[in-house]
Formats: structure tokens, sequence, C-alpha cells
């Protein structure tokens, strides 16, 4: 799933969007309204976080643009800013949530409204391999496939950047310490080395993750 996040806090854009990719989501930043618009116009994506107060112009305005693209929308703003969110909710705005919030209510919440509004597609199958993304839950030729969780997460990155080739600092990016746990190159080989035992007919030849020579990896 491919967000766009507005915020012009960039300790904020740093650390969720290294969140939102460990969790699966394909994150593109926005610093402002304009750069919003832009973004909107030139991109495709499945959901909008804008926050509310922007250094150029507003989340209002960029909630308006998401809204005629038919796009789902969630506000991050300042608990003490009651009125603007009620001008967002009333303008279609699908949800809210305060700072400072907790990242896996983020999550959540996201996740909640991708359902409601018909983008979120919570099984995927790849071959004998079936995905329930909502459940968590892995099944290769229906037998559970049992993964830890940087697994789980690695193969959602996968899921959710579909035909994109995936570099390995890119990965990197996405799953590192996130977990409590320290990832660097070496590691990233094991978990995928891993990943592919539990996941691919035959690891030595896979066909899920596939390696795309000096390049890095890709899911079709």
């Amino acid at each position: 799933m491919k967000l766009l996040l507005v915020e012009d806090d960039r300790s904020i854009v740093s650390n969720l969007t290294a969140f939102l990719n460990s969790e699966g989501f394909s994150v593109t930043a926005a610093s402002g309204q304009r750069d919003a618009e832009t973004r909107l116009a030139e991109g495709s994506f499945d959901l909008v976080l804008a926050d509310i107060a922007l250094a150029d112009g507003n989340g209002l305005a960029v909630c308006g643009i998401a809204k005629q693209k038919g796009l789902p929308v969630i506000f991050l703003t300042a608990s003490a800013d009651e009125t603007s969110v009620v001008t967002g909710l009333d303008m279609g705005a699908d949800d809210y949530i305060s700072k400072p919030f907790r990242p896996r209510e983020l999550v959540s919440r996201i996740r909640s409204v991708l359902r409601r509004c018909g983008r979120s597609q919570s099984v995927v199958q790849l071959g004998s391999l079936s995905v329930d993304m909502e459940k968590g839950v892995v099944l290769k030729n229906g037998q559970v496939a049992y993964l830890s969780a940087l697994e789980y997460r690695l193969l959602l990155i996968f899921l959710n950047n579909r035909g994109v080739v995936l570099s390995r600092s890119k990965l990197l990016e996405a799953i590192w310490d996130v977990a409590g746990d320290f990832v660097n190159d070496n590691t990233l080989t094991v978990y995928i080395k891993r990943l592919r035992k539990k996941i691919e007919d035959d690891p030595q030849n896979p066909r899920i993750i596939r390696t795309v020579r000096g390049l890095g990896y890709k899911v079709d």
C-alpha cells in the first residue's frame, strides 16, 4: 500500500517513514502543501496522512485535493486543534490521530480506514503461498508457515512493493532496529535465506523473492 505523508517535521518524517516501511507500507513524504499537491498530481497513492498545521499552507487544502481523487485521509494533529479537526472531518477526512501518538495505533487506524474504503487487499496469493495481512497468517501449501516477526515484516515490505526492485540498502533502511534487533548487510542475507526456506518451493531457485543481479530483490 502506498502512503503519502504530508509533514514538515523532519524528525517525525524520518521516524514514521522507517516504522511504516517496516510494517509493509511504501511511504512518500511531502514537506508542505505545494509539495503534496505536486505528488498527488504525479503519483498514485492509497491513503494520505496529513498534518493539519504546515509551514507551507495547511493539511485541510491537501485533504480537499485528496478527496477529489477519492483518496482516504487521516489527519495528524495537535490535540488542542479541535476546530481544525472538526473542519477536516466535515470535508470528508476519514480519521484523525493526535500527537504524540503511538505508531502501532496509527498503523491500526490506517488499516481500518483502508478496509472501510475497500482499498485493503487482506489476502495475497502467490502460487502456493497465501498471506492474510489482516490476520498475520502465512500459509504454504495450506500449512501454516511460522515466520519470525522480522521475517514477516520483510515479507510485507516485498508484498507492498510488488514489481519494484528493492535494493539491499532500501531493505536495511526499512527494517533496521525496528524489532530491537541489529540488522546489518550480512544479517539481511541470513533473513532472506531463512524466509526463502520457509516460503519457496525450491529455496535454491526462488520464484517468489527473486534476485535482480546487481540491483536487489523483487517480488512480481
